[in-house]
């Protein structure tokens, strides 16, 4: 991704789009958030009726205003509800759950909620649509489930259809406000490492084509962590979790990377996918409770949105972290640099200095406990050869670190990518050098991670 502006262009664009201008930041804080949350209204179906008759509470026995008092109650801010489909549901939708989320936000005011689902991809799996709000947010939901959403119609396979798809994107990007879409556990229909089943790379790549300000990324941390089974609900054993995070973003260099090395504006998100808590003999955490998103906005549904949409964010467990900042500029230069989400233009054959810093919360997480990092990596990839990136990484342990008051901090000076790329980050609680695959009964509050979304460098050639 060679730059091809001028330098003086180059310079009145970082005037006029400096990095964490205090102008765009005035108010900002980390929100942390859930955009995948199931309620009574992801119901079950009595298929000897014509048409099937939906089951309240069949698949969750929560209300949504269970659910928002939930998120509160674990340190959320804001909250996606996200019920899934069925024959006929987009009447549900319309008539039982857009009441409940009604009501819910009259109960439960302090937290921010979203309408959405979890749309059925037609050809594809799973997705967590979320609406912008506004006027038309029912409505807009409603016509997009009822048209688009496989599993509507009662004849089955009669939307599987990749080109169904690319048009509920094309009518999702015609909406204003734009709506969000996130593809939901991308590889847990996979059947080995590398070896994809719903969901394919190539998928993303026409998805995010159709639709690059809708269709902006994949949870990179799946929910169902507490399935004592099958973490994240993953059953395939030869292609389960890493660290509880899906093989397209722990593997270094894998899917993830590429469509980063390719230029593309795709986000990695953590959710709960919370049906019924495992304190209830479910699979799930209630939203909060252990996986997080954390979007840098100021408390508004309008500003939430901008951050989803534009990576201003991070995915952690078990409150492992609860504030990082991580920021590229090229050495020497006293500017603050790029931020997740942003780019930076650096001159060609210049050094960059990447700097990270991450806060670790001053009280226990909801099982009680206190954990420690173990180390911290920066991870930087560049268009390679054949279409597989080139990466190199750098990891730090608690020596090589230093303690800024609350906050841990690390930098890495390194030539800039002769064609440009991307800067990310993640760390663990762990000591493993990469996180290991997920195996049966494993307690996954001793496997601890979180993942930044990236940085992407340019290449001044003129400076």
């Amino acid at each position: 991704m060679r730059n091809t502006f001028p330098a003086p262009l180059l310079a009145l664009l970082a005037l006029a789009c400096p990095a964490h201008a205090a102008d765009q930041d005035q108010g900002r804080q980390w929100q942390a958030g859930d955009h995948h949350v199931h309620s009574e209204w992801s119901v079950e179906w009595d298929r000897s009726t014509t048409p099937p008759t939906p089951i309240r509470g069949g698949d969750s026995p929560y209300s949504r205003s269970d659910n928002a008092r939930q998120a509160l109650a674990h340190g959320l801010s804001w909250m996606v509800h996200t019920d899934h489909g069925g024959p006929g549901h987009s009447v549900v939708t319309r008539d039982n759950a857009w009441p409940a989320l009604v009501q819910a936000r009259r109960e439960v005011p302090a937290l921010i909620q979203f309408n959405g689902m979890e749309f059925n991809v037609p050809a594809g799996e799973h997705a967590s649509l979320i609406i912008a709000p506004g006027p038309d947010e029912r409505d807009q939901l409603v016509r997009i489930e009822r048209d688009y959403s496989r599993g509507e119609t009662l004849v089955p396979g009669d939307r599987e259809d990749g080109q169904l798809m690319l048009d509920a994107l094309a009518h999702m990007k015609t909406l204003a406000p734009l709506p969000l879409l996130f593809i939901n556990h991308p590889a847990r229909t996979a059947t080995g490492i590398g070896q994809w089943g719903a969901v394919e790379p190539d998928e993303l790549r026409a998805w995010h084509d159709a639709a690059p300000k809708v269709m902006v990324g994949f949870e990179g941390a799946p929910g169902h962590q507490a399935a004592a089974s099958h973490r994240g609900l993953y059953r395939n054993a030869a292609a389960p979790t890493l660290g509880g995070f899906d093989q397209m973003t722990a593997q270094v260099g894998g899917v993830w990377d590429r469509l980063l090395a390719e230029g593309r504006r795709l986000w990695i998100t953590a959710s709960s996918d919370s049906h019924v808590n495992q304190r209830e003999g479910g699979n799930d955490f209630h939203p909060g409770q252990y996986s997080k998103t954390y979007v840098w906005a100021r408390r508004d549904a309008g500003d939430i949105l901008d951050g989803l949409r534009e990576g201003r964010m991070f995915a952690v467990t078990g409150d492992l972290i609860d504030a990082m900042e991580l920021t590229v500029a090229a050495a020497g230069d006293g500017g603050p640099g790029a931020g997740m989400g942003e780019r930076v233009a650096v001159p060609a054959d210049a050094t960059m200095r990447v700097q990270l810093r991450v806060r670790q919360p001053s009280t226990p997480n909801h099982n009680g406990q206190r954990p420690a990092l173990d180390h911290l990596e920066l991870i930087v990839g560049s268009a390679g050869d054949a279409g597989a990136p080139h990466m190199q990484t750098r990891r730090f342990g608690a020596d090589d670190w230093r303690r800024d008051g609350q906050w841990l901090a690390v930098s890495w000076e390194l030539p800039v990518p002769a064609g440009g790329g991307f800067v990310r980050a993640r760390g663990s609680s762990t000591g493993e050098a990469a996180p290991q695959p997920d195996v049966p009964g494993e307690d996954p509050w001793q496997d601890l991670w979180f993942y930044s979304n990236p940085v992407f460098v340019d290449v001044d050639d003129a400076g």
